[in-house]
């Protein structure tokens, strides 16, 4: 029998590390006691702070029947690119479901495809590229059977089985412990969390630590809400995600007032042994600061201006323990801590989540761009890698979390930058792994679960035909960074930056809930202009960037000419 690499099936991948029969062993017993023993949890109403409780049923998308209706882009630089774009939704589309009869979920929802359950953090960044295709495919919606099945105390699994819509039976603390990880800090099964300097939490947690990772549920809903502009959405979800931050608070934070986490937010990392029992993660403790951030933005559109000061009070204190106890200023970079408050010695693609959170300095900002920029730490042939190049552990040829190039990480770096004005970069970065996976896409005529650091080449493990968070980089990256197209539907606008000198744009492009025709070709009386053909809809304003100029123009519906700056 042989086990097919990066199919995630509910395996902790840092088995992956141990001897080959031996990790068999542990993954037949462990999936199958999985999935026969689904145990009732305790309490009997899930989802009782989102209002949606029902499915109401409608025929699934189909690629054949919206292909003429999704956002066509045109970028005549690099036309494999743009068949790299439709290779990802055909792929997308084939993991598009319906809630399965008594699951319990209540939308149409974008699957991983690694197994039998739906993904907490995979779906949380496929909705970032489904957002261009907002209403047309599942998408952000994909969120709402999370929040139809979180618990009352506010947990919120991060596996959920697909058919059945019950947690994944290894991250059910079915025992009634106290907070503890099932699958442990690379060995060490059912290792228990010490804290230390505050109370142990009561009652004890209905899921296990592998459960609580990675909340970033806020980050991908304001992310859709810039590109639809849907005030409702938000209203949808902020009680939902006001509950999970506070279950999280209570649970997660140690004495230190920061957080903790184990091997399932960054699978194999050599990381993982530093956070045993109870140390604190970077990426944890700065996610927390994320979410409490984004809650007090939602919270200021919907008109609690009060809920939002308290929530950024509460970020700004997480942010000040992060840079007095993470930031290592000898090697100028975040570093995780052990239960003894130590610093861990691996430098990781974690630290980059201070830049996505506002939580480093201007100048700490700085140390982290030039760590992008060194080659050998992350500035690889193809950028940036989970784990820095000049770490032991580090993998040229992926190793999944010991160096590969995922894209839910490069997603995390680029947003970052760009909170820090490091435009540019962010940009720079993005081409970078649309121009890799497109040798790799050229190569093998589909896209990976992640990437190679060293060569353009798929990661030593990776899935293949993954879409997957994988479609991120050859529908939005191409879309924002490579045609220069960003919305901005709470302000009714859209910036077009310009760089490409060859015709480029896209057909049927959607923000706002506007369906909107750009193209731009070398002007024939001057080509180092760009003459600009739109058709709209909807009335909307147009940013133009061009040759460091910039030009405002109001668009009306209909029809119009523009020449660039």
């Amino acid at each position: 029998m042989a086990l097919e690499a990066g199919t995630r099936l509910s395996v902790p991948a840092n088995r992956l590390i141990l001897p080959v029969a031996e990790f068999l062993t542990f993954w037949l017993a462990s999936d199958a006691w999985a999935q026969s023993n689904a145990p009732a949890m305790t309490d009997a109403a899930p989802g009782q702070y989102f209002v949606r409780k029902e499915y109401s049923p409608h025929p699934l998308p189909k690629f054949s029947d919206l292909r003429d209706q999704l956002p066509s882009p045109i970028y005549d630089e690099n036309p494999d690119w743009v068949r790299m774009y439709w290779k990802a939704w055909e792929l997308a589309f084939n993991n598009f479901h319906e809630p399965d009869s008594g699951s319990g979920f209540v939308s149409q929802f974008i699957d991983a495809a690694f197994n039998q359950n739906i993904f907490l953090w995979d779906t949380c960044f496929m909705t970032m590229f489904c957002n261009v295709a907002h209403p047309l495919v599942p998408g952000i919606g994909s969120l709402d059977n999370f929040y139809a099945k979180q618990h009352a105390d506010g947990e919120i699994c991060r596996e959920i089985g697909r058919a059945t819509g019950i947690d994944y039976a290894e991250w059910v603390n079915r025992e009634g412990k106290e907070l503890f990880s099932r699958w442990g800090w690379n060995g060490a099964p059912n290792a228990p969390v010490s804290y230390k300097g505050r109370a142990t939490p009561q009652p004890p947690p209905l899921l296990t630590l592998d459960a609580l990772n990675h909340p970033i549920f806020a980050w991908a809903e304001l992310e859709s809400y810039r590109m639809t502009g849907d005030v409702g959405r938000l209203q949808l979800v902020y009680e939902p995600l006001l509950h999970y931050y506070r279950a999280l608070e209570k649970y997660l934070q140690q004495g230190n007032g920061l957080f903790m986490t184990d091997w399932a937010s960054m699978d194999n990392s050599p990381r993982n042994p530093f956070l045993k029992n109870g140390g604190c993660g970077v990426d944890i403790s700065c996610q927390m600061v994320l979410l409490a951030r984004n809650l007090a933005e939602i919270a200021q559109v919907l008109g609690k201006a009060g809920e939002a000061r308290a929530l950024e009070r509460e970020a700004e204190r997480v942010k000040k323990l992060i840079n007095q106890r993470m930031w290592d200023d000898q090697r100028r970079f975040y570093f995780d801590l052990t239960q003894n408050d130590g610093h861990a010695s691996v430098k990781t693609i974690a630290a980059y989540w201070a830049l996505l959170a506002r939580v480093a300095t201007r100048s700490q900002a700085r140390a982290l761009v030039a760590e992008l920029q060194n080659p050998k730490t992350f500035a690889r042939l193809h950028c940036p890698p989970t784990l820095a190049a000049d770490e032991k552990d580090f993998d040229p040829a992926g190793g999944y979390w010991r160096g590969a190039v995922w894209a839910p990480t490069t997603t995390l770096v680029i947003r970052g930058l760009e909170n820090y004005g490091y435009d540019g970069l962010a940009r720079e970065i993005a081409l970078n792994h649309l121009t890799n996976i497109g040798r790799v896409f050229l190569e093998t005529g589909t896209l990976w679960e992640n990437y190679a650091p060293d060569s353009a080449k798929p990661g030593k493990p990776a899935k293949q035909d993954f879409v997957g968070w994988s479609g991120i980089g050859p529908i939005l990256y191409l879309l924002e960074y490579g045609i220069g197209l960003k919305p901005n539907a709470p302000g009714n606008e859209l910036v077009w930056d310009l760089r490409s000198t060859a015709r480029q744009g896209c057909e049927r492009f959607r923000f706002n809930g506007h369906v909107v025709s750009l193209t731009a070709a070398p002007a024939a009386e001057d080509p180092r202009k760009m003459t600009i053909r739109v058709k709209s809809d909807g009335t909307f304003k147009l940013r133009l960037a061009h040759n460091g100029q910039s030009k405002r123009i109001q668009v009306k519906r209909g029809e119009q000419t523009i020449v660039s700056p």
